[in-house]
């Protein structure tokens, strides 16, 4: 039996009362409406070309201004932040989910499977994510499917690292050894004993994960190994307005402050979770 149970009424209290918790909700919870319903909202398909307002400024007609064949930079700013979050997320979530199942299962076990894989993932540490993520762009090729498997695949030492690590800590609960006793298989004990007590951390990596993942998908885009055009992600947005960035510096600026602002979200909502759900944190904000 787990040591604890989750209640979702408790934490949606506890997220409203932790303050970057609730930043975090409001922002992504804008942003996430933005994204959803202002390209239906806005007259502007994100790839029609409009040669009589090429590099317009910001004005009532077009907020962020237009690129360089005239297509409105919000409507493709909002279309492109679909893209980039939905690789994101999937991305993320798959390397989570790999990652968290490998470093559970090494820390479970132990034996000789531990270590042999604490240093595979320890040699995919020592090189930098985004690095490991242009390698693997290179072997994996261009495209969406290609960069969610990248980010996938530079998430996943990440979470088994921090599955590993917390395992370890829960594996000696007495309710593991009380499912040991009872004869409960491994796979029995570490799905429904240890995978619960190991959530809370492991959900929090998932956010701050999310955070850096999308600066991923848009530096990979815009150097041309993510998303390719003429689909828009805000990495080719913002590839788009590189070239005339000091005579029209709105298309590249306005892009990169929408992805700052989806990063503060991400960065507060991962901040007040952690501080919600470590036990440690909660008693000294309590203090």
């Amino acid at each position: 039996m787990a040591s604890s149970t989750f209640s979702p009424k408790r934490f949606a209290r506890d997220v409203l009362r932790n303050r970057s918790a609730t930043a975090g909700v409001a922002i992504i919870g804008f942003m996430t409406l933005a994204m959803i319903f202002g390209p239906s909202i806005l007259p502007y398909d994100p790839n029609d070309m409009d040669f009589m307002a090429i590099l317009e400024v910001p004005s009532w007609t077009h907020p962020f201004g237009t690129d360089a064949v005239g297509r409105d930079v919000l409507a493709r700013v909002l279309y492109g932040a679909r893209i980039s979050m939905l690789v994101t997320i999937v991305g993320v979530a798959l390397g989570g989910a790999a990652g968290t199942l490998i470093g559970m299962t090494s820390g479970f076990v132990g034996t000789w499977v531990d270590p042999v894989v604490m240093r595979i993932v320890d040699l995919l540490m020592a090189f930098p994510i985004f690095v490991l993520a242009l390698f693997l762009m290179l072997v994996l090729g261009f495209g969406i499917q290609p960069v969610i498997f990248a980010i996938a695949l530079v998430y996943v030492p990440n979470f088994a690292r921090l599955a590993r690590n917390t395992t370890l800590s829960v594996k000696e609960e007495p309710y593991v050894q009380a499912a040991r006793l009872m004869g409960q298989s491994n796979l029995r004990i570490m799905l429904r004993e240890i995978l619960p007590n190991i959530a809370a951390p492991m959900f929090v990596q998932l956010t701050v994960g999310f955070a850096f993942g999308i600066v991923i998908e848009a530096g990979l885009s815009f150097l041309g190994l993510g998303v390719q055009p003429p689909d828009p992600s805000l990495g080719v947005v913002m590839a788009d307005g590189k070239d005339y960035f000091l005579a029209h510096p709105w298309v590249i600026t306005l892009t990169g402050l929408t992805l700052m602002v989806i990063i503060l979200g991400l960065n507060l909502l991962g901040d007040g979770l952690r501080d919600i759900l470590d036990p440690r944190l909660r008693k000294r904000s309590m203090a």
